[in-house]
């Protein structure tokens, strides 16, 4: 082993001194058995501290002979590798099987990246998710061997299904050899990224630090090439902890720059060509706008088509309030369009298709015998069997297996060349039509919002309202799904920038919400900008750690929690149920509601550190409140309050 000759007392100093008193100490007492029986220890005292982890491990080694002192163990490696890579967060709980990174993180690399702390490790996984979909970049979690896989495992599925990068670093002890105690047996593992190899975009276990580092970048590389998901890493601990070998030169691989796969200049044409020629085109967009420039794109390809477009609402694709956005009457515009342009659609067949039927599904196409469809998705260059995120299969007339957004401007230039004045004027008279129908469709809209204005429960509508009028002219973004309220953010704010809404979780997993709109503001943070998030009850529940990670690191994020005290989802299908069943509703709250007692999400987020108001059943009451928490949040904060509300 190469032995440095400079000192670092400050990072091990204090374990290389314990380590050679205790040596010291072990060869007086066994130098000779009379020696060994005079000096033999006196028995513990009651109630006597027990002997610290360093005293512990210096027990464990005393006798060795040189003291286990390692001035460059491979651990340092991964950190300057994770480096390199401008990783700006650790998120994770921490676990002894990747100890060896943890420390080198936080004294050798000066905590950077940053360790954001969690109590759980879906939590850290899930924030690596809401991450990823602001800044639009891979952060980095830990997890515990066998317990913490299996822990992470829900929001590592949520984040594939949503198509977020993430770098999944899992610690193991693959020798058992040197596994210390049961519990690393039962905490190790024979293939680490076994279980959730399915919903990983690629794994591997390094068995070298040149392994390690190549296997890590090309990790980064994957999870950020279209279509992004995350990506496992296992961590040998004894790779971690052990020396550089003495030929190991600790090379860093070079990144590459990312090129997505874009539609190629033949096909661009040829799709061009079809979107003019359509009388009733739509654009359907699913996850098209990556980035900020996809929906300067997007509405720049509309905008020259003067063509409707249907957001589905999984990102922030297109502005709400453009006249071209059709979202408000997404089935009439299907029904009548002759050409359907997908971009990275989300089920592309349940978006054209009603699938009803009061016993079994019961499939009807709502679009014209004739219209054609093309699809535009990354999503046909990687496909696994056997989680099936991949829909039912539909029909289409073109199927182009390229990024959406990447393919974008390839389709601008097309329609540019293609598209003649007399056409231009056509197409202006399609848009000024189309712009006056959204126009009744918002106003219809707002009417139904003032249904109920005064009620308590609070509607959801007035609830998502009194937020928006008291943060519209902040440089807000919504990081929580609007699915759970009936959609009203979408339907009534004015989103027109990329991180105005983020989308909901991919798996539709119960827990996504609280710890991933707590990562989204962490991202938002540095950008001075106001996160708030309209959170459901039931979802908190599942992950109300993620709170006190919020105020530990100063994540300043306002939450209003749409508390209708129960699984409302799932009253819904048990209505449903006893109808088709022919039996009474009064039943169905028993295993689904939330009461008896009614939980005070205010109090527990005091408990946690965040500071809170509620329950709020008036609705007078609500917009001073939202009012007092945007300024805790524009200090620097989280704010919780709790509104008890109607059901959606």
């Amino acid at each position: 082993m190469a032995k440095s000759t400079k000192t670092s007392f400050a990072r091990r100093g204090f374990l290389k001194g314990a380590a050679v008193g205790a040596a010291a100490g072990a060869t007086a007492l066994v130098s000779t058995p009379q020696q060994a029986n005079a000096q033999a220890p006196a028995a513990p005292t009651r109630g006597a501290a027990p002997p610290s982890a360093a005293q512990v491990e210096a027990e464990r080694n005393a006798g060795s002979g040189a003291p286990p002192f390692i001035e460059r163990p491979g651990a340092d490696y991964m950190i300057d590798v994770i480096k390199s890579l401008g990783v700006e967060y650790f998120i994770a709980n921490p676990g002894s099987s990747f100890r060896g990174i943890h420390e080198s993180l936080v004294s050798y690399g000066g905590n950077k990246p940053e360790f954001i702390t969690c109590n759980h490790e879906e939590i850290a996984a899930a924030m690596c998710n809401g991450y990823a979909k602001i800044e639009g970049k891979p952060a980095v979690t830990a997890v515990h061997g066998t317990v913490g896989t299996q822990h992470a495992a829900m929001a590592i599925y949520n984040s594939y299904c949503d198509q977020a990068p993430m770098i999944v670093l899992a610690g193991n002890r693959r020798d058992s050899s040197e596994r210390r105690s049961y519990v690393e047996w039962v905490h190790s593992v024979q293939d680490a990224a076994a279980m959730v190899r399915d919903y990983t975009k690629w794994d591997d276990n390094p068995g070298s630090l040149e392994h390690w580092g190549e296997s890590m970048v090309r990790g980064y590389h994957l999870a950020t090439m279209a279509p992004q998901m995350p990506v496992m890493l296992v961590c040998d601990e004894d790779l971690q902890e052990d020396p550089y070998p003495d030929n190991f030169k600790g090379h860093i691989p070079k990144l590459p720059v990312n090129v997505q796969p874009a539609i190629d200049a033949g096909t661009a044409n040829e799709v061009a060509k079809m979107l003019l020629a359509a009388e009733n085109p739509v654009i359907l967009t699913g996850k098209a706008a990556r980035t900020p420039k996809g929906v300067q794109l997007l509405v720049e390809l509309a905008e020259l088509l003067q063509c409707a477009v249907v957001d589905q609402k999984r990102r922030m694709n297109f502005p709400n309030r453009h006249p071209l956005n059709q979202t408000l009457r997404q089935r009439p515009v299907l029904q009548q369009a002759d050409l359907i342009v997908g971009l990275e659609v989300w089920d592309f067949y349940g978006s054209i298709h009603t699938l009803g039927g009061r016993f079994k599904t019961e499939a009807r196409s709502i679009t014209k015998a004739d219209a054609k469809l093309i699809s535009i998705s990354a999503n046909d260059l990687f496909f696994k069997s056997n989680y099936q995120t991949f829909f039912r299969n539909t029909e289409v007339d073109m199927s182009v297996a390229a990024d959406g957004e990447a393919s974008l401007p390839a389709l601008i230039e097309a329609v540019k060349r293609q598209l003649t004045d007399d056409r231009k004027r056509t197409l202006a008279e399609r848009g000024k039509k189309l712009g006056e129908a959204q126009k009744q469709a918002l106003e219809q809209t707002r009417v139904a919002a003032s249904q109920g204005w005064d009620s308590s429960p609070i509607s959801t509508a007035r609830m998502s309202m009194e937020l928006y009028g008291a943060v519209k002219n902040e440089d807000w973004s919504l990081v929580s799904d609007s699915f759970w309220v009936s959609n009203w953010p979408q339907r009534l704010w004015d989103m027109n920038k990329h991180y105005h809404y983020i989308g909901g979780a991919g798996g539709e997993g119960v827990g996504y919400l609280a710890p991933a709109t707590v990562g989204a503001a962490l991202a938002n943070k540095k950008y001075g900008r106001l996160s708030v998030s309209i959170q459901p009850d039931g979802d908190l529940m599942y992950q109300p750690g993620a709170l006190w990670t919020a105020a530990h690191h100063r994540i300043p994020i306002l939450i209003l929690v749409h508390n209708n005290r129960a699984y409302h989802q799932e009253i819904m299908q048990l209505q449903r149920m006893a109808g088709q069943h022919n039996r009474g509703f009064e039943q169905c709250g028993i295993g689904t509601t939330i009461t008896d007692p009614n939980i005070d999400y205010a109090k527990v987020a005091q408990g946690l550190g965040v500071e809170a108001f509620g329950p709020v059943t008036n609705p007078a009451e609500l917009g001073p409140a939202i009012k007092r928490g945007v300024e805790v949040v524009k200090s620097g904060r989280p704010y919780l309050i709790d509104v008890v509300t109607q059901g959606r």
